[in-house]
C-alpha cells in the first residue's frame, strides 16, 4: 500500500480536477428525479443511449407519482431498447412507490442504496450530481481502468470497485470525492482509453505509472 501513498495525491491531481471537476455527468437529466431514473437505466448501458430514450419516458412518466402508477408492461414501449429494461422496469416502479414524490428521494449514501437498482457507484453519482457531501468516490469501469494505471490505486488482475474506492478515499480527502470520481471517469472516457491511450497530452502523465513504464 505504501507505493500508493508515496504521491501526494491532493496536489497531482489538482490539474484533473481543474480541468473536469466541475463538468456535469453525461447523463442529460433536468432534476434529480429524472437524474436517479437515468442512473438506473444507463447500468450496462451507454449514457448517449438513456438521453436518447430519456425524452419520450418522461413525457409519459414526469414525476415519482407518475412512475409510480405504472405497470411494467407499460415501460417497455419507452425503454424496451435499454438493457435489462425487463428488470429495470420493475426496479423503476418499486422505487417509486417507496418514494412516494420527487422532494422525498433520499439524500445519503445510505437511504439511496436501500433504493432498488441503486448500489454504491449510482448512489455517489446521485450525491455528487445533486451537490451533496459526498460519502464515497464514483468508481464507474472508467476509474477502475485508469486509477491503477495512475498509480493511486493498486494494479490487480481482477480491480474490485469496492477496494479501488476505499484506495481512493484514502488517498484523497474527503471535500474532494465528488470531483475525484468524475474527474477520473472523464479522463478514462477522453484520454486515458482502454487502447491506444493519449498519454502525451494527459495532464497526469508526470505522475503517472503507466506512462512512466511504458517510456522504460
Amino acid at each position: 500500500m505504501m507505493m500508493v501513498m508515496e504521491i501526494n495525491w491532493t496536489k497531482e491531481l489538482e490539474p484533473l480536477f481543474q480541468q473536469y471537476g466541475k463538468r456535469q455527468h453525461p447523463l442529460d437529466y433536468k432534476n434529480r428525479y429524472q437524474l436517479v431514473v437515468m442512473v438506473v437505466l444507463s447500468a450496462q448501458d451507454s449514457d448517449k443511449h438513456i438521453n436518447e430514450v430519456a425524452p419520450g419516458f418522461f413525457a409519459a412518466y414526469p414525476d415519482m407519482e407518475a412512475l409510480s402508477r405504472a405497470e411494467p408492461a407499460d415501460l417497455q414501449q419507452h425503454i424496451g431498447s435499454v438493457r435489462n429494461f425487463g428488470n429495470k422496469s420493475k426496479w423503476l416502479i418499486k422505487m417509486a412507490g417507496m418514494v412516494g414524490t420527487d422532494k422525498h428521494i433520499p439524500r445519503t449514501l445510505d437511504e439511496l442504496v436501500k433504493l432498488p437498482g441503486i448500489g454504491r457507484k449510482s448512489a455517489n453519482v446521485i450525491i455528487r450530481e445533486s451537490g451533496d457531501t459526498a460519502e464515497g468516490i464514483i468508481v464507474d469501469l472508467h476509474v477502475v481502468r485508469v486509477a491503477p494505471r495512475l498509480g493511486i490505486a493498486m494494479q490487480e488482475e481482477k480491480p474490485k470497485p469496492e477496494k479501488i474506492e476505499k484506495q481512493l478515499m484514502a488517498a484523497i480527502p474527503q471535500e474532494r470525492w465528488n470531483e475525484a470520481g468524475m474527474s477520473i471517469s472523464f479522463l478514462g472516457r477522453e484520454i486515458c482509453r482502454p487502447t491506444n491511450p493519449k498519454c502525451e497530452t494527459c495532464v497526469m502523465n508526470p505522475v503517472c505509472r503507466y506512462y512512466r513504464e511504458a517510456k522504460q
